[in-house]
């Protein structure tokens, strides 16, 4: 993947968003997302926007293809909120967003902020209707005994309009913040999780839906764990898995119970004692958890690396890949400044075989699989890694390589490599998506999205 001098066969290819440094908070993406065919990505952020963007079709015509986005709809999706009877303030941050597959012309977007969860439809209107027999071309109602003769409407072309509109409200069933949502495989239903609970709703009702897993403890005092991420399998609808503050992963099966407090399998790694420290809860802390395609391998990103776990193996990880060891000696500045508590998200390919994360500085991370998973934990870079930058420089440089980094962990560093110490932690990638078909990534850094894609 890295070429001669440290360059990559990724390369720059856009980036949406103001360049100014005069940020507000909500303007800050807080989730990416492609559809199932690539062809849009929206982006959620903490002032409750959703912003689609569309696939240029020029650029999938060009030989290579390019990677090229447009707007193609912005709307409100929440607003903030207050909760009288708790005085809790519920912000309109969109927490994260999943498209439904495509049945027809429109296409349809679950959205969620820490509470309200809304479905929205998303249509174009090309075309206007005129020649109405009971109103005027304005819209006004037409006075019944000035129509002396009917008419027959007709449509005719017109300025495209897309337009947002929802469809579904599913609300009041979250005691705590909403984390996740995952779409079902029969594209009926879908799970929403909190800290303490999941619920299974189906689309079509949205007064109700069943309680799957409860870990509230009857005393509250008594509770060791919280539910940190949930997915479903993406072709088995009888599955799904979640992940816990405490490191571990169960994998449930709906067919055995209505309330799936049993798992059916438990994915968890024994702690080196020898390596216990005051920080080991909190950086084995599954801030996110993954299903590939294919649904035999499973991916967990904890605080400092990835592991890829065999869902037919409890025992361990089949692979290990460190995404900033460096960080280790760190973790009490770390923990002092709360980035520790940072949530890094995590996504495959579409072909399952490299895996993307982000970390401080701008930086993001590829794995490919095989390359090196597993390997030691030091500063260099192993085979089938790499580490690139979400960065100005890199849009001034479009169809131009990026230059792989390297993050020196001691004192002593390479002309090419950054010092930790010299490491921006304000500059977090958090929220990352890859195309399910090409090498297309999508990468916010605070409230820009970056769009790099493999030359090849």
């Amino acid at each position: 993947m890295a070429g001669n001098g440290g360059e990559t066969t990724w390369c720059f290819s856009q980036v949406k968003g103001t360049l100014e440094d005069d940020v507000t908070e909500a303007d800050l993406i807080s989730c990416v997302e492609f559809n199932h065919d690539g062809e849009l990505l929206a982006t959620g952020d903490k002032g409750g926007r959703v912003v689609i963007f569309q696939r240029d079709p020029a650029s999938k015509q060009c030989v290579p293809k390019k990677g090229e986005y447009n707007v193609y709809s912005t709307f409100q999706s929440h607003e903030p909120e207050f909760d009288y009877l708790k005085s809790l303030e519920i912000e309109e941050k969109i927490n994260k967003i999943r498209w439904l597959k495509r049945k027809n012309q429109a296409h349809f977007l679950l959205s969620t902020n820490d509470k309200t969860i809304k479905l929205w439809k998303v249509s174009e209107r090309d075309k206007r209707v005129t020649g109405y027999n009971t109103r005027e071309e304005g819209g006004r109602p037409r006075d019944p005994a000035r129509v002396t003769q009917l008419r027959v409407p007709t449509v005719l072309p017109a300025d495209l309009m897309v337009e947002a509109s929802p469809r579904r409200i599913f609300a009041n069933a979250h005691t705590y913040h909403i984390n996740s949502i995952s779409l079902n495989s029969d594209q009926e239903t879908y799970l929403s999780a909190d800290d303490l609970r999941i619920n299974l709703w189906h689309l079509e009702i949205t007064d109700q839906s069943f309680n799957i897993v409860d870990i509230k403890p009857a005393n509250m005092e008594e509770l060791t764990e919280v539910i940190t991420a949930a997915e479903f399998h993406p072709t088995e609808c009888n599955l799904f898995v979640y992940s816990s503050s405490k490191g571990t992963i169960r994998l449930c099966d709906m067919r055995a119970a209505a309330l799936c407090d049993r798992h059916a399998k438990l994915f968890e790694e024994p702690e080196d004692p020898h390596a216990r420290s005051f920080f080991s809860e909190i950086i084995s802390s599954i801030s996110d958890v993954k299903l590939s395609n294919s649904g035999r391998y499973m991916m967990s990103r904890d605080y400092l690396g990835l592991k890829v776990w065999d869902l037919r193996m409890e025992t361990k990880p089949v692979e290990t890949y460190p995404v900033h060891e460096y960080l280790r000696s760190k973790l009490c500045s770390l923990y002092e400044n709360d980035c520790i508590f940072d949530k890094f998200e995590c996504c495959w390919s579409g072909d399952d075989q490299r895996l993307m994360t982000g970390s401080y500085n701008g930086f993001f991370r590829i794995f490919e699989r095989g390359g090196g998973g597993n390997a030691g934990a030091g500063g260099a870079t192993r085979r089938g890694e790499l580490t690139l930058e979400a960065s100005r420089d890199a849009a001034a440089r479009p169809r131009q390589p990026l230059r792989a980094r390297r993050v020196a962990a001691t004192a002593k560093r390479k002309k090419d490599e950054i010092s930790v110490d010299c490491l921006d932690f304000n500059k977090k990638i958090l929220h990352t998506a890859w195309h399910p078909h090409e090498s297309i990534i999508a990468v916010a850094a605070t409230n820009n999205l970056f769009i790099f894609q493999d030359k090849f």
